[in-house]
């Protein structure tokens, strides 16, 4: 092995001698082949207080570190990668000492589950010999190290401690009396250690001994702690002082390996539940739905409840609570099992029953495991809560068998094939309940920070399983506050990363959920990742995924029903369905597409990005007609059919689609889309003006001149700056309005479109006008409409007649504007702009009702948007 982590700090051939570049490679090797952030290394080397070079020296501890580990590659190859948000050290499995360590202890675990006594005694012994001394000893520890470390220790005392259950089940007592002996000196308050030494001086004959230890023990833990030994321990004493027969060691008679006696089933109570979470919080009307459930008064007759929900929803703390609160109602067994292995595989559906007659201990016997399941259960009131089920074929069989009893089973995804069975769906936490988690979780820091505490709560989405990783890393990092916290998780490609702490990670939860679903699942959560925000319609997904729509639905509804996606009925849409990513799904999404299948996003997003274009013209040119200018040679239609997505309502269509065009504006700039990103900002720019959004319209168009200039396009530079000069004209910006008008004449002129520099005349018209510069407005009106006759323009003409019917008013020759009105609804009409048509109507209106005296004939008052708005 070529790093060593359990004991002193070491690497093949040549360890750093400084202690910084040695705790950097430390805490890279602990979260190996994982995202280790700046952040997270700079506060391990310098606490509540690093240096304003921080950044910089830790750039140099890195690079010492590559130079040592580039010594021990025969390829070449440097290990230590550059990921934001920080570095990425790639071990292979066997080169790490705790990866191996981890493995053994896996392998252990499983045999003594299986009753391999000798099997699991060799793998356990032999992952203690993998340590030197203390985890991470050598280097000094900030708080992941810290925390690192105490897990460590923790694990190396559990396979210790199994280890010497499986040689006390081989009968080797008396071997182990004198290493028993020397740990319980050291660990006085570990009861797990003087129990067995207990047991080994009982079997040994000491039974003096043994007793004499429980007395040690029990000093011990009243002077230290002020509390008395476990029930375990205390009836372990009396079955000593009896002589209980069956703590006698025997060996199996037909085992190839010596191995205790099966004892028969305990006739009492048998409980097997996690430890009550004492900051359980919220989730109040699916505790009353789950306790009617229990008591039979539910609105189902059913014995069994299905409780799924996305991964992190706290559906194993949900499910556990339940039957903690029940041992008055199932005197006979509360037990939970997990039916997943040590590795995160699925059990089959033997094991589940295999596990099940363990946890009751009912002994191995001739008849089959439905047998002596049914047996054991058959009349008794007991209560049994499967975990993490994944399929209904991976429970039938037990439920089958469990006929006389409760049963409460949770998994992700809803298993809706099973028959008689209550559903309970757990969603995210609502935000009064997410931030009283933070708080109970979280301490005080919490609590007097409010304003941070919800903004924690946000950025984790209400997630319970994030929202306790953020509160423990808050109380294991006393120095940072609420607030450093939340702008840490602000970041979303590295809010996954900060949301770990120990074996609490957020991450491996969601992993574990996409590596349950098969490729084709997998793949396109990948890229669906890339839709836009906050929801997407069904012709984005089918855009991303290159499918058709009912391919796409396929495939969308299979994530939504592994809980890796969510679907949003809304019947007043034109898309009734819509889709969207739990943030922190998202995010996951995001980050196994940059780490497996980078190749991907390219194409998938100038896919989005066309039928984006594509849509959004249609829309737009229903909406406005000859609003477009630039038809974009270079962007050919692609995607779904505009008029049956679209449909007749082109503003509704637009009004569901507005956030996600922005948002995939910003995607076409970032994957340097030049010609999609203008396009797609021009096509987008007369739904903004409509409707006064001047912050999306002027990101938009202003991400779309920069995509115009990068691909030297200056007839897409002019579209872009027409449109943003009408934006300062309805700002009140009537200077920068005429620069921009005028830059924009420039370009189209330049790029011989007489058409675009025709409107800017008429642009810049309405912002002379408006200043009451009336006769050089006339005079560039004039201009305006003989262009737009010369070009067959009719809707620049409607545009141009509109403003000289606007200036003859102003100067009170009255007969003159009416014939002007008539002129500009004619010429809408022909363009086929009914908004325009029926301005020149109402304003015709208003000046016949001036000439005839029934109105004020007072100026005409001129303000920005009196001219680019004809509907209002």
């Amino acid at each position: 092995m070529r790093f060593r982590v359990l004991g002193p700090v070491r690497v093949a051939p040549r360890t750093p001698t400084a202690a910084k570049p040695r705790a950097v490679l430390a805490t890279l090797l602990i979260q190996s082949d994982k995202v280790v952030s700046t952040h997270t290394l700079i506060d391990e080397l310098w606490g509540t207080e690093p240096p304003r070079t921080a950044t910089t020296t830790l750039q140099v501890y890195v690079s010492q570190v590559r130079r040592v580990l580039l010594e021990g590659e025969p390829d070449g190859r440097q290990p230590l990668i550059t990921r934001p948000p920080g570095y990425l050290l790639r071990v292979a499995p066997d080169d790490l000492d705790l990866t191996v360590f981890e493995r053994l202890r896996e392998t252990g675990r499983a045999a003594y589950a299986r009753r391999d006594y000798a099997e699991a005694s060799r793998r356990l012994r032999e992952a203690l010999g993998l340590w030197t001394g203390p985890a991470l000893s050598g280097i000094p520890h900030g708080p992941t190290l810290q925390t690192s470390a105490i897990r460590l220790d923790e694990l190396r005392a559990e396979v210790l401690e199994q280890g010497i259950s499986a040689e006390l089940r081989l009968g080797r007592h008396q071997e182990l009396v004198g290493e028993l002996m020397a740990l319980t000196r050291e660990q006085p308050l570990r009861e797990s250690l003087q129990g067995h030494l207990m047991v080994a001086l009982y079997r040994s004959g000491r039974q003096s001994e043994a007793l004499e230890v429980y007395r040690r023990a029990r000093r011990s833990l009243v002077d230290e702690l002020g509390v008395e030994p476990s029930p375990a321990l205390r009836k372990l004493q009396e079955r000593i002082l009896t002589t209980d027969p069956s703590l006698a060691w025997r060996p199996a008679p037909d085992a190839p390996t010596p191995a205790p006696a099966p004892t028969a089933p305990q006739d009492g109570p048998v409980v097997r539940l996690p430890s009550a979470l004492p900051d359980f919080t919220g989730r109040t009307a699916e505790l009353g739905l789950g306790e009617r459930f229990l008591t039979g008064t539910g609105p189902v007759d059913s014995r069994v409840l299905a409780v799924s929900g996305r991964p992190g929803a706290g559906k194993t703390a949900f499910a556990a609570r339940l039957a903690q609160g029940a041992g008055d109602r199932f005197p006979d067994a509360r037990v939970l099992l997990t039916l997943r292995d040590a590795g995160g595989r699925a059990l089959p559906a033997e094991a589940v029953m295999a596990g099940l007659l363990r946890v009751l201990e009912v002994p191995a016997g001739p008849g089959a495991a439905a047998d002596l399941l049914h047996a054991r259960t058959r009349g008794r009131k007991m209560l049994f809560v499967l975990d993490d089920a994944v399929s209904e074929a991976q429970v039938r069989p037990a439920l089958s068998v469990l006929s006389d009893s409760t049963v409460v089973l949770t998994s992700r995804q809803a298993l809706g094939a099973l028959e008689g069975v209550q559903h309970l769906v757990l969603d995210v936490l609502n935000r009064a309940d997410a931030e009283a988690l933070l708080v109970n979780c979280g301490g005080t820091a919490m609590s007097e920070d409010p304003a941070s505490t919800a903004e924690i709560a946000r950025l984790c989405g209400g997630l319970p399983l994030a929202l306790r990783v953020a509160a423990a890393g808050l109380v294991a990092r006393p120095h940072w506050t609420p607030a450093e916290l939340a702008r840490r998780l602000a970041d979303e490609r590295g809010r996954l990363a900060a949301l770990r702490l120990g074996d609490l990670d957020v991450r491996g939860s969601l992993l574990t959920a996409y590596r349950d679903v098969d490729a084709d699942s997998r793949e396109a959560f990948r890229v669906l990742g890339l839709a836009p925000l906050p929801d997407f319609a069904l012709w984005s997904a089918g855009a991303l995924l290159a499918a058709d729509l009912p391919e796409a639905e396929r495939r969308v509804e299979e994530l939504v029903r592994a809980r890796l996606l969510e679907a949003v009925r809304r019947p007043d849409r034109l898309t009734p369905v819509r889709y969207g990513f739990h943030s922190l799904l998202r995010g996951l999404a995001l980050e196994v597409l940059a780490e497996e299948s980078p190749q991907q996003a390219p194409p998938a997003t100038e896919r989005l990005c066309r039928a984006c274009v594509t849509l959004t013209r249609h829309a737009d040119g229903l909406l406005a007609p000859g609003r477009d200018l630039l038809p974009y040679p270079s962007v050919p239609p692609a995607g779904p059919d505009p008029a049956a997505v679209v449909g007749p309502a082109p503003l509704r269509w637009f009004q569901e689609e507005a956030p996600g065009l922005l948002e995939t504006v910003r995607q076409a700039h970032r994957a340097g889309l030049w010609a999609l990103c203008a396009g797609l900002a021009s096509a987008a720019g007369g739904y903004y003006e409509a409707n006064a959004l001047w912050a999306d319209w002027q990101e938009s168009h202003e991400l779309g001149l920069d995509a115009a200039r990068e691909a030297d396009d200056p007839l897409a530079e002019a579209v872009l700056l027409r449109s943003l000069a009408d934006l300062e004209w309805q700002r009140h910006h009537p200077g920068a309005a005429r620069d921009l008008y005028r830059l924009a004449w420039q370009l189209f002129t330049r790029s011989g479109h007489r058409v675009g520099a025709g409107r800017c005349l008429s642009g810049e018209a309405d912002v002379l006008l408006g200043l009451g510069r009336v006769a050089r407005a006339e005079r560039s009106y004039a201009r305006a409409l003989s262009v737009a006759r010369t070009e067959g323009d009719a809707r620049g003409e409607a545009d141009a007649v509109r403003g000289l019917a606007l200036v003859a008013q102003r100067e009170g020759r009255l007969r003159e504007a009416l014939d002007r009105l008539a002129v500009c609804g004619a010429a809408a009409g022909r363009a086929g702009d009914e908004r325009w048509r029926a301005y020149a109507g109402r304003r015709a209106a208003a000046v016949t009702a001036v000439a005839e005296g029934t109105a004020s004939s007072q100026p005409l008052e001129v303000r920005p948007g009196v001219w680019l708005f004809p509907e209002s």
